[in-house]
């Protein structure tokens, strides 16, 4: 678990630091050479205007190159239940290491945005991890394991901040210009990290060595949830070591099943916000009239914030054993911080506001990062973790997270474009859109859970029950002690065989 948070702090570091290194110089330098290269292809451009025009262009199509690939090779999440775990996380950190470092290397434009495509396609195989996690932890239990992996990333984009600021300021006069170090210094550890990976990541509970005998049989019999209809123990343990067959069936019908279609939509819109304000919050600091270097320190403390709630908020939603009602409180929250930065560009024309007042204002729009930031942070976590709770059976849960990261992971698209520099130092449209987009989450999530209440009603009709969380529970462990009269045990297994909801209640 150590070297996956380690990866993931390196995935999120050089993601945000594409930003990092724009406010570092990154843009000056390559510009510069991509005119060069470019100028006998097409007229030449002006040092003021064109140039910067060229420049921003470049690094949006850097930014976007990456989610193309991350979106086409969204599959890749499948491989999970195919390929033994230890031996597909060395080889995606190994190759992601390498392709990260050379990034310091690159000498224009259109080799950087290359690097981050086949860097996209090595990030697209890590989203996997959360199905890696289930197959674990039950799915009571998933959301605060899948915070503990997602945290990394509001924790890393805090690492990334801080470490992009002692580069910047310590490597303006050293032989690599603080741009490139950027990249070198975060992206060779993983190469170290994929060693690692490979000798200590356990494949399942009964293939981790730091286990003993007792312990594995008790992980098993953790994991043998007999109201997890469609998975069974055996399954997960040869999935996860690489061996079993995918069912077609259940892959493709993934694609009727509105829970899928619906958790993907709520990825969609909290990506929008997720991948735009993190990469550009240094740039709208800066346009916020900050300096450089003062811009990538305020840039730490609200998602070091959010590492806090993430990590709260999951505690809080499995204790519960809830999804929906705290989606929509985070979501809601992400939108009162977007909105109040959409509107504070018209509360400054009605005040007037100048010297102090201009001041007040400037730092109430930083204020309203944290609350926008935690917010989308929070949901990515729950939606994830929700989409693979209502999964039965380990290709259902396969398929049904490939389809959430392929849908979702088109909002990035938007995302990374809501910022450009004529609607600086407001960024009034991006602001709003990120607003509605998490507002319109709020409400996917009510309309998700007012649909499967109805499905779990409709199952208790079916299979003549009516269960409340602590029946359940205590049901559970008569179970597992073996307490249970035989014509109960006979009668709960001819209904799971004939699919009429044997208990199976989906998570709300």
């Amino acid at each position: 678990m150590l070297s996956f948070l380690d990866r993931t702090n390196s995935i999120n570091i050089l993601r945000i630091d594409i930003g990092n290194a724009y406010t570092a110089g990154m843009d000056d330098d390559l510009v510069g050479r991509t005119t060069t290269t470019t100028a006998a292809s097409g007229p030449a451009k002006d040092d003021d205007g064109g140039s910067a025009g060229l420049g921003k262009a470049y690094f949006e199509w850097a930014l976007t190159s990456f989610y193309i690939a991350y979106i086409a090779f969204g599959w890749l999440s499948l491989l999970w239940s195919r390929i033994p775990p230890h031996v597909y996380v060395a080889s995606l950190v190994l190759s992601w290491g390498v392709i990260a470092s050379l990034q310091a290397v690159a000498t224009s434009y259109p080799i950087l945005i290359v690097l981050r495509f086949l860097l996209g396609i090595g990030e697209a195989g890590f989203t996997g991890i959360p199905i890696y996690l289930s197959f674990f932890f039950r799915r009571e239990e998933l959301a605060l394991r899948t915070a503990m992996f997602i945290s990394a990333a509001p924790l890393a984009t805090t690492f990334a901040s801080s470490l992009a600021w002692l580069i910047t300021k310590f490597g303006e006069d050293g032989p690599i210009v603080p741009w490139r170090l950027l990249f070198l210094v975060e992206g060779f550890p993983a190469v170290v990290v994929a060693n690692v990976a490979f000798r200590v990541i356990p494949d399942s509970p009964e293939q981790a060595e730091y286990l003993t005998r007792r312990e594995k049989k008790i992980a098993r019999l953790r994991l043998s949830d007999p109201f997890d209809v469609g998975e069974s123990h055996t399954d997960m343990t040869t999935s996860s070591a690489g061996g079993g067959r995918a069912r077609c069936g259940e892959l493709w019908a993934v694609l009727g099943d509105p829970m899928a279609w619906t958790t993907a939509g709520m990825f969609l819109l909290t990506n929008i916000a997720y991948s735009s304000l993190p990469v550009f919050l240094p740039s709208i600091l800066t346009q916020m009239g900050h300096t450089r270097v003062a811009s990538q320190a305020l840039s730490v403390p609200p998602y070091l914030i959010s590492f806090i709630a993430v990590l709260a908020v999951a505690k809080v939603s499995d204790a519960l054993q809830s999804r929906a009602y705290l989606i929509a409180a985070c979501a809601l929250s992400s939108a009162l911080g977007y909105a109040f930065l959409a509107l504070s560009h018209r509360l400054s024309d009605m005040a007037g506001m100048n010297g102090n007042g201009a001041a007040a204002l400037n730092m109430a729009r930083y204020l309203a990062v944290y609350p926008a930031a935690a917010g989308f942070f929070c949901v990515v976590v729950l939606a994830i973790a929700w989409n693979i709770n209502n999964c039965r059976g380990r290709n259902h849960k396969g398929a049904g997270f490939a389809l959430m990261q392929v849908i979702g992971q088109m909002g990035p698209l938007i995302g990374t474009r809501l910022y450009p520099d004529e609607d600086g130092p407001w960024f009034t449209g991006g602001m709003g859109i990120c607003a509605a987009a998490m507002l319109g989450v709020a409400g996917l999530a009510l309309g998700l859970r007012a649909y499967l209440v109805r499905a779990n009603r409709r199952a208790d009709n079916r299979s003549g029950v009516s269960w409340g969380g602590l029946e359940e529970e205590e049901e559970r462990r008569r179970l597992f002690a073996g307490e249970e009269e035989e014509k109960k045990k006979k009668k709960k297994k001819k209904s799971r065989e004939n699919g009429v909801g044997f208990r199976y209640r989906y998570m709300l």
